[in-house]
């Protein structure tokens, strides 16, 4: 059964949702809100979870498969790139052709290309397949999104969000410690093999629970060159994020990708001023409070992804931690983001987006600012207080920055906001690495010198500086084989405190990004859409 609901087509929330008579209150199973949210949920788990649990694979992979350094980035590189790119095109798929439909072939083939992946024998294999899972993962959370915004109404709109908000945050943060397991226990093949029977899951509840819904004026057609262009344009953006470590800000391949990305979205807005049904309408821009829950969102993934970054390597390389360790370490922020996602979707619902937003943003920039005076010496009570202080912060900036894109949407673009939502949070976290490895590096790079010969260190050559700074800026000391124990620690000192205060610098500015982020929040508002939603639904 298809459900239609006619909405205010511009946003402008004047007129109240028409629901037709044939829109009948969900019975059992089938439309239910909350399974449906629990079979999204178990689908949007996989995707948030190889966005981290991989890494852990990642020194397995490269030693089975005889793989280069540079062609194990890519085992991450090519998800994340091919995830960012389609998800606004993703999104208008699902909005077409219905968000029920969208999602189970997401699950179906993020799922197929996790067994794919283990079952490689190349390393090539091993990067197509993932590249495959990123643009299956692409169609399926813009259509789990959608699902949630046509079938709860509004006063349960925010707490579903903020369920999803958690299960998104628990399976990034949880990835590490799963994959460290997997790896250590079985091998590097069960971190893609465990998405095999949570697709099947995923596929059986979705078959037996998900309801379509539609709106009356879902696009009918589609703008094939803006999603050329929008594509070649996010591409060459997402390019220049994820080769500038490596070619260096200063590098012109660096700025032709960069222009060529300003370049394509110039061009692509222009175009959707031209065709009969646009991509993404501009007009959705009009609306402050979504604009600004855009915003919101790059800046919150920039101070969060770009900040954290950091932080495996300080538990890993600085205080000697195992990946599994390293993981548990990080439970705090895992666990007030479970705790704090419901209750800030209930926040929300209360008293609207715009005090816990700046609220969430606030703690984390505080958050933030503590993580620069980690040391070598810190004690894991000290940084349990702010990792938990993080998750708190961005429990409810995950859950209302979701619900101000969506909800100040026409129900007929909930495909599309969703796509934003989550390229905002690719981007964000692509940038906020790029960025915020700048200035590591670059804060390296200034004080090894100095601090090596203040340690009365043998000088080295350009070229060895080159090295070590290399090794420094993850946290490892360049120590060369042979090493007198007494000269390897003050290489190791030497090494962790120069990390310490690169660490320390890229913190203080993700807690400026924060700061920011703080002002940008009291732009938003509750969703003007957010009715047009599931006005018939059964809770």
């Amino acid at each position: 059964m298809t459900s239609q609901t006619t909405i205010d087509k511009t946003g402008s929330g004047g007129d109240a949702p028409v629901v037709p008579s044939d829109a009948t209150p969900a019975k059992g199973l089938r439309g239910h809100p909350w399974f449906t949210l629990i079979t999204v949920a178990v689908g949007v788990m996989m995707v948030a979870l190889d966005g981290t649990i991989v890494a852990i694979a990642n020194p397995a992979i490269q030693k089975d498969l005889g793989a280069t350094f540079a062609q194990v980035q890519w085992i991450t590189n090519g998800y994340f790139l091919a995830l960012a790119v389609a998800l606004i095109t993703a999104g208008k798929l699902g909005d077409r052709f219905g968000h029920r439909q969208t999602f189970l072939i997401g699950v179906v083939g993020f799922a197929a290309a996790s067994g794919a992946i283990g079952l490689s024998s190349s390393i090539a294999a091993v990067v197509t397949f993932r590249v495959f899972q990123g643009l299956f993962g692409a169609l399926l959370m813009p259509a789990a999104l959608g699902l949630l915004r046509a079938t709860f109404p509004a006063e349960k709109l925010n707490m579903a969000i903020g369920i999803w908000g958690m299960v998104i945050g628990a399976s990034t943060a949880g990835g590490p410690i799963l994959g460290g397991v997997l790896v250590e226990h079985v091998n590097w093949q069960s971190v893609f093999f465990i998405n095999v029977p949570v697709g099947i899951l995923a596929v059986v509840l979705g078959v037996m629970i998900l309801l379509d819904h539609r709106a009356e004026n879902a696009p009918r057609s589609f703008d094939i060159l803006g999603i050329g262009l929008l594509s070649g344009a996010m591409f060459c953006l997402v390019w220049a994020l994820i080769k500038a470590p490596e070619w260096g800000w200063a590098d012109g391949k660096t700025w032709l990708f960069i222009a060529g990305s300003v370049l394509g979205f110039v061009v692509f807005a222009f175009w959707e001023t031209r065709v009969r049904e646009p991509l993404i309408p501009l007009a959705l821009f009009r609306s402050i409070p979504l604009s600004a829950g855009v915003v919101l969102m790059v800046l919150m993934a920039i101070a969060f992804m770009g900040g954290l970054f950091f932080v495996t390597f300080y538990l890993q390389n600085v205080h000697g931690m195992s990946p599994i360790d390293a993981g548990l370490h990080l439970l705090p922020l895992t666990g007030m983001m479970i705790v704090g996602s419901p209750l800030a979707g209930a926040m929300i619902t209360k008293f609207g987006p715009r005090v816990p937003l700046a609220g969430g943003m606030a703690l984390t920039a505080i958050a933030m600012y503590g993580m620069s005076t980690l040391d070598t010496d810190t004690g894991s009570a000290i940084m349990s207080v702010w990792f938990a202080l993080l998750g708190l912060g961005l429990a409810p900036v995950m859950v209302g920055a979701t619900e101000v894109i969506v909800g100040n949407a026409p129900m007929e673009l909930s495909g599309v906001a969703g796509g934003l939502q989550q390229a905002a949070m690719q981007i964000g976290g692509s940038l906020g690495t790029a960025v915020l490895g700048a200035v590591m590096a670059s804060k390296v790079d200034s004080d090894l010198a100095g601090n090596w010969t203040s340690a009365g260190l043998p000088p080295l050559t350009a070229a060895q500086e080159a090295q070590a700074s290399e090794a420094v800026q993850v946290g490892v000391a360049p120590v060369a084989p042979g090493t007198p124990e007494a000269v390897v620690t003050k290489i190791t000192d030497v090494a962790h405190d120069t990390f310490i205060s690169g660490m320390s610098l890229a913190s203080l500015v993700a807690a400026g990004v924060a700061v920011v982020a703080v002002g940008v929040a009291f732009l938003t508002k509750r969703g003007e859409n957010a009715e047009a939603g599931a006005g018939a639904a059964h809770i």
